[in-house]
């Protein structure tokens, strides 16, 4: 029986530590921000972005039509080219500084810029393809909805 108790206190640490890893592995992404810019290209600033070039990819799929309904996202040019680029939200937007920052000039505040933390880049060309890159790494999406690796 004295074995059994010294064993409760680890096993319960065990079964936390791993209950938050599931949480913070499958936490849903939130949407922050969308600032476009022109008419083909789009920014999206997320917090909890998936870690995995197949959980990145995987919740384009599923959420684009979303995407299109609530944020108008992506914004496409008369031949359907656009480019949405999704950045780490981060500590929030900053104010224009001496460190490299992107700026989003529909915005009146002081504080409208973010650091540069893309995560994943979806570009369409005239040509009805669908480019998706990240880390370096470029993915097409094929006509029949799968996709396969271009470049590394």
């Amino acid at each position: 029986m004295e074995l059994n108790k010294k064993y409760h206190i680890p096993l319960v640490l065990s079964c936390v530590l791993l209950l938050y890893a599931f949480w913070f592995i499958f936490r849903p992404v939130k949407i922050i921000a969308v600032h476009q810019h022109g008419s083909r290209f789009s920014s999206v600033l997320v917090n909890h972005f998936p870690l995995t070039d197949r959980g990145k990819i995987n919740w384009w799929l599923e959420n684009r039509t979303m995407l299109k309904e609530k944020y108008h996202v992506p914004a496409t040019d008369k031949k359907s080219y656009f480019s949405v680029i999704f950045w780490l939200f981060g500590e929030g937007y900053k104010e224009r500084g001496k460190y490299d920052l992107l700026c989003f000039d529909d915005m009146k505040s002081e504080k409208r810029c973010i650091e540069k933390d893309a995560v994943f880049i979806v570009s369409h060309t005239g040509d009805d393809r669908t480019y998706f890159t990240m880390d370096g790494a470029r993915y097409l999406l094929k006509s029949n909805g799968e996709w396969v690796t271009e470049r590394n």
